[in-house]
């Protein structure tokens, strides 16, 4: 009777002893850190993943800004053919700044494209990582919790099975002490109340002792959850939350350094731009405009005093007084001074002529150049057709002892065309060599003749030379040919006297004469010279039939002949 009493003593303090643990319990799960651990953790992906998108924008600005300088570039830098490259330092340096730009823009790109490998490709690849760390944690964190519940459950559930069986013994117990005390009930009965209250204390010790175990598993589990398994799991979290901190840090100086590796670049390609700018030599661009349009003529001499005083005392001499008419049928000054003010000035402008082979429509340095310029091209061009026949003779030497390899005589017409290209360009040469010994040798004797003849005559201003004159373009290169004015042609030629020959040239080409005032010429005809080109490219001459006009000074061969009274 004792032990059942002492049993539900024991019932008692089990019942405290979980009710308290229940109590804690409960007491705990109102300081769960969970879902704050997972509102905190998803929104450092967040924004782990908003600072990806920030960097993906601003490599997007980058591309769009490298494809921007480079289509500036493009835009003014046109592609030119070999004769159109710039000889002007200012151009020079222009299209050194636009290279130096399109490797700045060259360097914005390498910005956007390290910005995308080494910065947002990494930050998208961690934030994938990040988010399956995150749940995994998160499912280890509910497994733990859940496991927890389940050992409770069990505990509980014994515990109240041990309540209930402690009642029935209970019951079986008052029931017993009523039938054995009572005078009246049977001995069959008592043994009986007996027997049911040994079999529900029996059943009451074995309730208890299996919540005791199932009490003692749940202390020891709950004991691991909370000193061991939650810990554990929030020390994860916390490990993951504090490497991504670490990961947006190293990105942010991973953003620095890509910019940082490329200013060393880029402040070269600024200091080529300044130096470009340094390199702008005003006077070597002078000089080539200089080199570029010189034209190789002389300036005109000074006009000769006239002494009209000689006419006055012959006047007198003869005791008449008359008007005094011009010896030797020349033109009167002031009449060639009026004609000549707007002829071979700087800025008049020049009908344009068709471009001549010979190049004698320019003056004679840009023609000395222009031949020039084609003799070192058509020497590269037979330097050319030379290897080409050195190497299809050697083909053909190698078809000749190996005639599996190919058949010699394919090459022949090859070897004959390459040969006739040779001829024809050997003779190209030796004609415009020939052209540029000529404007040589002519500049030459003008320059060794003209200090002696300028002083005694007078030339007509108001004519070209027909080997070109300046324009009013600078960057025409081909010089117009001479357009004689008709009506100054005219005046100069009324005079009724005609005037001694100085001299006598030889036609080394025909001339046709087309323009009004000039005289036609045949290929070597012998003509006179009856006044000398003072400059402007033009010789007055006459014929041995009496014709007089002028003839370009570049198109005879001039002898002069000192104290000549005429034809």
């Amino acid at each position: 009777m004792s032990w059942g009493i002492d049993l539900w003593d024991q019932f008692d303090n089990l019942d405290k002893h979980t009710q308290w643990g229940i109590d804690f319990l409960d007491r705990y799960a109102k300081f769960d850190q969970f879902d704050n651990l997972d509102k905190h953790t998803q929104w450092g992906i967040d924004f782990l993943d908003r600072y990806a998108k920030f960097v993906k924008e601003r490599l997007e600005i980058e591309q769009a800004y490298a494809k921007q300088l480079r289509n500036l570039v493009k835009k003014y830098c046109p592609k030119r053919s070999k004769d159109d490259e710039p000889r002007f330092t200012s151009c020079i340096s222009f299209y050194s700044i636009l290279n130096e730009l399109n490797d700045y823009a060259g360097q914005r790109e390498v910005v956007a494209e390290e910005m995308g490998h080494k910065v947002y490709g990494e930050l998208m690849k961690y934030s994938q990582d990040l988010k399956c760390e995150r749940k995994h944690h998160l499912q280890e964190g509910r497994k733990a919790q859940q496991y927890l519940d389940h050992c409770w459950k069990q505990m509980d559930s014994s515990k109240k099975k041990f309540e209930r069986e402690c009642k029935e013994a209970e019951k079986c117990q008052l029931l017993y002490e009523r039938l054995d005390n009572d005078i009246n009930a049977t001995k069959s009965e008592v043994e009986k109340a007996k027997a049911q209250l040994y079999l529900r204390t029996h059943m009451a010790d074995e309730s208890k002792n299996e919540y005791a175990a199932q009490l003692q598993t749940f202390n020891r589990e709950q004991w691991k959850h909370f000193n061991s398994a939650i810990p554990q799991i929030f020390k994860n979290l916390q490990d993951m939350d504090q490497q991504r901190t670490v990961k947006l840090g190293e990105t942010y100086r991973s953003f620095a350094e890509v910019e940082r590796r490329v200013v060393p670049i880029i402040s070269k390609c600024l200091e080529g731009m300044v130096s470009a700018g340094k390199a702008v030599d005003e006077r070597k661009d002078s000089t080539i405009v200089v080199e570029s349009f010189k034209s190789g003529f002389e300036p005109p001499g000074d006009f000769p005093f006239e002494d009209f005083s000689q006419n006055i005392q012959r006047t007198g001499s003869d005791g008449t007084i008359g008007t005094p008419k011009n010896e030797g049928g020349k033109p009167d000054p002031k009449h060639s001074i009026s004609k000549a003010k707007n002829k071979l000035w700087l800025f008049g402008k020049k009908p344009k002529a068709p471009t001549l082979e010979d190049f004698s429509h320019l003056p004679p340095e840009q023609r000395r150049k222009k031949l020039q310029q084609r003799i070192e091209e058509l020497n590269k061009e037979l330097q050319k057709e030379v290897d080409q026949r050195d190497a299809l003779n050697k083909m053909k030497d190698v078809y000749e002892k190996n005639p599996q390899m190919g058949d010699p005589s394919s090459l022949q017409p090859k070897i004959s065309e390459t040969m006739c290209t040779m001829e024809r360009l050997r003779s190209e040469i030796h004609k415009n060599e020939s052209w540029l010994s000529e404007v040589e040798g002519k500049q030459s004797s003008r320059s060794d003749r003209r200090p002696s003849a300028d002083v005694n005559h007078h030339a007509p201003h108001g004519r070209e030379s027909p080997e070109g004159s300046y324009t009013d373009d600078p960057s025409q290169e081909h010089r117009s040919p001479p357009q004689p004015d008709p009506h100054e042609f005219d005046d100069e030629f009324d005079d009724d006297d005609p005037l001694p020959a100085i001299g006598h040239c030889k036609a080394l080409y025909a001339f046709d004469g087309a323009n009004e005032g000039t005289l036609v010429m045949k290929e070597d005809e012998v003509l006179y010279v009856i006044e000398e080109d003072k400059g402007d490219g033009w010789t007055r001459a006459r014929k041995q039939s009496g014709e007089e006009g002028y003839v370009p000074s570049s198109y005879v061969d001039i002898t002069l002949e000192k104290n000549s009274k005429g034809s």
